[in-house]
């Protein structure tokens, strides 16, 4: 029987090397995020909040100066209205998307809360397609790489936007890095420069040190519970690109005419400035229990999507567990881990917007906050357990060794 306490202590040695590899990138998100801090003399009156409308907001309107600068954009949309990563894409493709324009993905199917956005099947009423908006998709290549010679061929006709994902999603292919993103942006423009190239940014954000937009995207959209929220965030999305497109999607979060011009902060503002200042500190303690984690189930017998030593793009990590048994026994020890509702026992049961039954560990003090320490999955094949986020490598350790505990119950000790 093996010692898990044993393994943990090898793991703890191995990993040093990879973490000192991470130091000069928070090194360069710091002093980005800091520089634009000092940039738009952000003062202590930019953090309270204003009610109703919201009108004349200048705490409002400097934090999004802020974010325009870190993500090398002309303009951002930064708003707790946004509930969601899955909502701020929304804008995006409801606000620039016409009927007839065409939306190309290029990495397979996008991720599942898309599905019903765009209208994949029956093009349902409200859907993309239901509104004569056309949609097609290119399938990855069977190792995982871009089908560069389909791309090609799709953009011999007019494409209006091209959607790509940054993160794996909740499947097993490998996450975009920047250099890749450059590769893609640059294939795109120079065939079609008008072509609006989006990128869903979720988990992404502060991994690198460069952004999508640094690398030719025109605009992304994100989650200020995952990665730029810094684990205070109590809500909230953002939108970053070029200031055309930001305005259409500020029409279509408020209306044409109002745009970003109205949004109450309430009592949100401080929590977004201090968790953005954080941020780039906690998304590498996140990148350090995934690396950590990746390593021991690893050594545990279990295929892990990155590997330990690979370079990240984004917070998440898998862990291939082959069955449904043991998928829900890692997200019972996540969640008997967490420091909220460690004592109820997560089910697989139906989520809005997914196609299987989901499971969700969250114990967290925001509802669905993936930067503090989460894992999910869909209940499908391989029954893989995606976990993401930590603000402390200490008490990611700490869920990890519960989760391989309950799955390997009666192996280790």
């Amino acid at each position: 029987m093996r010692n898990l306490s044993q393994i943990a202590a090898e793991v703890d040695q191995q990993v040093q090397e990879i973490y000192r590899g991470l130091e000069p990138v928070e090194f360069a998100n710091h002093r980005k995020v800091i520089n634009a801090f000092k940039e738009a003399r952000v003062s202590s009156h930019h953090l309270r909040g204003s009610t109703g409308y919201g009108y004349d907001d200048d705490g409002r309107e400097t934090l999004e100066r802020v974010f325009a600068q870190i993500f090398g954009t002309e303009d951002a949309l930064v708003r707790g209205q946004i509930v969601s990563g899955t909502h701020a894409i929304a804008l995006c493709l409801y606000g620039i998307l016409n009927p007839g324009d065409l939306l190309l993905t290029v990495q397979g199917k996008p991720y599942d809360t898309l599905e019903k956005i765009i209208g994949f099947k029956d093009k349902p009423a409200g859907s993309l397609t239901g509104m004569g908006i056309r949609y097609r998709q290119i399938e990855l290549l069977p190792g995982g790489g871009l089908d560069w010679e389909s791309i090609e061929l799709a953009l011999k006709q007019p494409v209006k936007m091209v959607l790509i994902q940054r993160s794996c999603g909740y499947s097993t292919r490998p996450s975009l890095n920047m250099a890749g993103l450059k590769k893609l942006c640059r294939f795109i423009k120079s065939r079609q420069p008008e072509t609006i190239i989006f990128v869903d940014n979720c988990y992404g954000e502060f991994v690198e040190d460069t952004e999508p937009p640094e690398n030719g995207a025109d605009i992304i959209a994100g989650s200020l519970i995952k990665n730029p929220g810094g684990g205070l965030a109590p809500t909230g999305g953002y939108v970053a690109g070029k200031r055309n497109l930001v305005e259409l999607a500020a029409n279509r979060l408020t209306a044409p005419g109002i745009g970003a011009d109205v949004g109450p902060t309430l009592g949100w503002q401080r929590l977004f400035f201090q968790g953005l200042y954080l941020a780039p500190h906690l998304v590498m303690e996140a990148l350090r229990g995934a690396i950590w984690g990746a390593l021991l189930f690893k050594k545990l017998g279990f295929d892990v999507l990155p590997s330990p030593d690979e370079p990240r793009t984004d917070i998440i990590q898998t862990v291939i567990l082959k069955s449904a048994e043991r998928l829900e026994a890692f997200c019972r020890g996540v969640q008997g881990a967490s420091p909220v509702d460690s004592h109820v026992t997560p089910v697989p049961s139906p989520i809005p917007g997914y196609s299987h039954p989901v499971i969700m560990a969250a114990g967290t003090f925001v509802q669905g906050a993936s930067l503090e320490f989460t894992a999910d999955a869909p209940i499908r094949e391989p029954f893989a357990a995606y976990y993401q986020g930590g603000l402390s490598l200490v008490y990611t350790k700490i869920g990890l060794l519960a989760a391989a505990r309950e799955v390997l119950r009666g192996e280790i000790i």
